[in-house]
Formats: C-alpha cells, sequence, structure tokens
C-alpha cells in the first residue's frame, strides 16, 4: 500500500469488506485486469481521499455512489483536487452499476482507451 497514513489505511482496509452492493458487482467485473488488461485497485487512499477503484497507470478513478451524493458541494471539491493531481474521475450511480453493468464497463472501457498513460509509469 503507497503513503504512510495509517488512518487512510485502516478505513480503505475497513472499506474493503463492507463494499455497497454495487460497489461488489462492479468489483467482480473490472478486477485482475478483466477490462482490456488494466489493473485497478479497490478502496485507494489518495491526497487524504479514499477513491472506490482506481487505474494507477492511466490515473483513472471510478466512483460508485449513492443518493447522498446528489449534487454535493464535497464530491466537486474532490473531484476538482484529484484533477488537479492528474486524475480523471467518473461517477457512476449505485443503480447505473446495478441495473446497466454493460453500459457501465463500455464507458470505463472507452475512458481507458482514450486516456494517456501516467508519466512516470510509461516505457
Amino acid at each position: 500500500m503507497r503513503g504512510h497514513n495509517e488512518k487512510s489505511i485502516r478505513l480503505a482496509r475497513r472499506l474493503r469488506t463492507d463494499q455497497t452492493d454495487a460497489e461488489t458487482v462492479l468489483w467482480n467485473r473490472i478486477r485482475n485486469r478483466r477490462i482490456d488488461g488494466h489493473k485497478f485497485v479497490r478502496q485507494e487512499p489518495i491526497i487524504g481521499y479514499i477513491c472506490d477503484f482506481v487505474c494507477r497507470e492511466k490515473r483513472l478513478i471510478i466512483e460508485v455512489d449513492g443518493g447522498q451524493h446528489n449534487e454535493s458541494a464535497s464530491d466537486a471539491i474532490r473531484d476538482a483536487c484529484l484533477n488537479d493531481k492528474g486524475y480523471k474521475v467518473l461517477r457512476f450511480w449505485n443503480n447505473d452499476v446495478l441495473s446497466n453493468i454493460d453500459g457501465v464497463l463500455q464507458t470505463i472501457q472507452t475512458e481507458l482507451a482514450e486516456a494517456a498513460p501516467h508519466p512516470t509509469l510509461s516505457p
């Protein structure tokens, strides 16, 4: 695990075991390099935020949100901070993941194809 913030690490570990149904469905479809060989990790601490799913190579973050995130000002601030660090954030609603997983996966696949690789991870 990257970083040295023990509090974030403990929280991330707990969140991995307490995933929502939508997070579990998506994780089972993106884990083990199932989308064009891209590796994802889950509940990854990045600059003080714990992100649901991250493809480090492409600097892509995927968030799966419930209704409490509707028009959330704190999510907008969080996304702006992550964007400033070079990450792209995709947000999906729980019901989209549960009822249209193929559409969600297609959106992720398209974004991965268009995203430039992380400059320090390039060959």
